[in-house]
Parts: structure tokens; sequence; C-alpha cells
């Protein structure tokens, strides 16, 4: 933990850079740092973020109450309290509304994991919450289930909150989460989106372990790397469903490994005593036969496309 003045000048900075990447708009957005065990800095409720003094700061109890600062603490800090008490490591805590990331957040679209690697590793699985009223306990608790296998979330229909052990890189994946959601939307109007294979997210994994960030997809041994979600156990009656990024079809989320053995389409061959074509005697006949007749299963040649020799 850093000192007080300290997390009073981090916490300015942070909000001068909300402010003016549009995160917050007008008095939009809350940011706390935690100064000692029981005792938190945080942003004071009906200010810009783009504007505060050090002066204009507020510090409250585990509880929520204010101990001090002229100026009336955030709502929220309901919700930074309840990361805080989920998880010791927590000492910084930024709330906003991106607007790319809030666009997920508002179709209820959950953000897609295995496409780009800076994301893969510096945040991994991000959550997409349950909506309830900002300011409430039941806001509050909301993201509690996903404390501490995540560091970043999308709250439904209202914005963005991530976490970590010092309050720049908490402001720093937030960044990343809303540069993250822009690419997708300008991918997405081009064409295809093009998923990591589970090689190469392997390999991100392992870069992760080393520089000794945690995934729970690392403690898992039968994990499908790339699915809709490893926090399906979190969701309840909130059960957010691909539309614009589904994974790709090997990646059914069910709790199987990607590894086993797929299954092959079903290949309706007709019946053979009236579909069956006449073996020919001829060998090169036979060749084209054979070749043809398995191109039309794969469906990329057209009858009738095959050379005598078994050419195409």
């Amino acid at each position: 933990m850093i000192n007080e003045w300290q997390a009073r000048q981090q916490i300015i900075e942070v909000g001068r850079r909300l402010y003016q990447k549009g995160f917050a708009a007008a008095n939009d957005g809350n940011i706390s740092v935690r100064i000692d065990e029981d005792r938190f800095l945080c942003t004071p409720t009906g200010v810009s973020k783009g504007f505060m003094k050090p002066e204009d700061l507020c510090i409250v109890d585990g509880q929520g109450n204010q101990v001090a600062g002229e100026k009336k603490r955030t709502s929220e800090i309901k919700l930074h309290l309840s990361i805080y008490r989920t998880s010791d490591e927590v000492n910084g805590v930024v709330h906003c509304h991106p607007p790319h990331a809030t666009a997920f957040a508002i179709v209820h679209e959950p953000v897609p994991k295995c496409i780009l690697p800076e994301v893969e590793v510096f945040l991994g699985e991000v959550p997409l919450v349950k909506y309830e009223t900002p300011g409430t306990q039941d806001f509050a608790e909301t993201v509690v289930p996903y404390v501490h296998d995540s560091n970043t979330a999308i709250l439904a229909n209202h914005g963005t909150v991530a976490w970590h052990k010092d309050l720049m890189t908490a402001y720093f994946n937030t960044e990343i989460i809303d540069a993250y959601c822009r690419m997708l939307i300008l991918a997405r109007q081009l064409g295809t989106i093009n998923y990591l294979g589970e090689r190469q997210v392997g390999e991100l994994l392992a870069l992760k372990k080393r520089l000794g960030i945690h995934d729970p997809r690392l403690e898992m041994d039968d994990c499908d790397l790339c699915g809709n979600s490893i926090f399906r156990e979190g969701y309840t009656e909130f059960a957010p469903d691909n539309k614009a990024f589904p994974p790709p079809e090997a990646c059914s989320c069910s709790g199987t490994s990607p590894r086993a053995e797929r299954k092959l389409p079903e290949v309706d061959l007709g019946s053979p005593a009236t579909t069956a074509p006449s073996v020919p005697s001829d060998p090169e006949a036979l060749v084209k036969l054979i070749t043809e007749q398995v191109m039309k299963v794969l469906g990329n040649l057209p009858a009738g496309a095959v050379g005598a020799n078994g050419s195409y």
C-alpha cells in the first residue's frame, strides 16, 4: 500500500485521465484506494473527475462510514468495499463508463476470449455482471463471485469496474478493455472474427504464469480455453449469450476438454438399393467415381468436375 498523500495524487491523476478519455462524462465514475487495513480514500459525489483537487477526496471505513473529508463520499463506495472485503490483495478500484465497453454492457454481449494476446495476458476472463440499481448493496454484491478470478468486469447496462493490487494497473486495465471492445466493434464491421487456436492460447497462458499473473484456466485440467465463460457457475438467473461474437464451434464451454475427439458430421448416403452407383470395371473410371463421390460428400467439388485419371 502507498501512503495517503501518494494515494491522493494517484486518484487525481487517474480521474484526470478518465475525464480526458471520455470514460467519465460530467460527474460520472468513482475511484478508491486502500490506505490501511480499514480505511479507504475515495472520490466525492457530484464532482467531475477531471477537475478534482486532493482536498476534495474522502476517507471511509470498511463499512462505508465517512470519517474524513468535507465533501460527501461517492454513493457507489459499497461496490468498492465489496471488492476490498473479498480480496485482501486489492488496493485500488476504478469504476467508470468507457463508451465501447459500455456498449457491450448495454446489449449484454459477453466479451470474447482468445482473440488478442494482450487481453489474454493482462485481463483474461472479463465477466458480464447482472444489473442492479447503482449505489445499493445488491449492486455492490454482483461482482463478488468474480473478484478472485478476474480483475475487470463489465456491469450490465452500466459500465465497467477494474481492481488490482495498485490503482494505476486497475486504470490501465480499464483502458485495455475499452480499446479491446473498440477493436472488436471495428473488426466485426470489416468481416469475420478470427480466433486463436488452443496451442496459441496455451502459450499465452504459459507466458502469463511466468509473469506471475493469475488465471483460473491455469488450474483447470479439463478446461475449454476459448469457451463462452469459465465463470458459468457464477451466472445464475443472468446468463448472457454471445450474439455478435460467438466462440469457435469447437469451443462450447461445456466443461469438457476441447482435446476430446470431435464427432464427424453424419452423412446420408441414401438407400443402397436405389441410390448406390454401379461399380465400373475400368480402373481409371473407378478412381474417378471414388474421387468424385468423396468430394461430393465433403461439399468442395461439384459432380462431374473430376477428370478420368482422378485429377480435378
